[in-house]
């Protein structure tokens, strides 16, 4: 069986938003895949011994998918990017469940990217990557979107340009910055609650 065209991805996508539910049954299968890749790069960022499994994220993005109210798919790209958001919310939405249950203790750990790995540490708190993350959407929004189609959604540079409405090249010139200020970010001293 071959790999099914961005096209067609995107023809079933704009048939589920129609209303079509066959439309999504016919989606399901040629875009796990994909999703269950994503959310494997997700979950080997996490500590070992992790609660959640990779599929379980792939199904809880399903589930919320269902859940979200009309959405007009645009293409592949879009769809990919729906998703990248809602896997990152779910594991900062566990991360804080599990901060909530030992007041800090075991919180969880995410890798931010090999190019942010400039200190002998580099990893991060799930929910201090969140933290930055809307930190930098606050000043950047486009900053901060390229970032999670890149490290979240596993998108190329090509189609995260695509979603952003950019040229490669500023992509790519943002996502140097993103880089380099969410270690500045991720590397200040932890911020204590009172």
């Amino acid at each position: 069986m071959s790999a099914p065209s961005a096209h067609e991805i995107t023809q079933l996508l704009r048939a589920w938003s129609a209303g079509d539910e066959q439309a999504l049954a016919k989606l399901t299968p040629l875009v796990y895949h994909d999703l269950h890749q994503c959310a494997l790069r997700y979950m080997a960022r996490e500590q070992p011994g992790h609660v959640l499994q990779t599929t379980a994220l792939v199904n809880e993005v399903y589930v919320r998918l269902v859940e979200l109210p009309e959405v007009s798919w645009q293409d592949r790209a879009h769809f990919f990017a729906v998703c990248a958001k809602l896997m990152r919310r779910i594991l900062t939405d566990f991360a804080r469940s599990q901060r909530s249950l030992k007041r800090g203790g075991g919180a969880l750990r995410v890798t931010l990217d090999e190019g942010l790995a400039a200190s002998l540490e580099p990893c991060a708190d799930v929910l201090a990557l969140d933290e930055a993350l809307n930190s930098l959407a606050a000043l950047d929004p486009r900053k901060a979107q390229g970032v999670e189609l890149r490290f979240f959604g596993g998108l190329s540079v090509k189609e995260a340009a695509e979603v952003l409405k950019v040229s490669p090249e500023t992509l790519k010139r943002d996502w140097r910055l993103s880089k380099l200020w969410l270690l500045r970010e991720l590397s200040r001293e932890p911020r204590h609650e009172a």
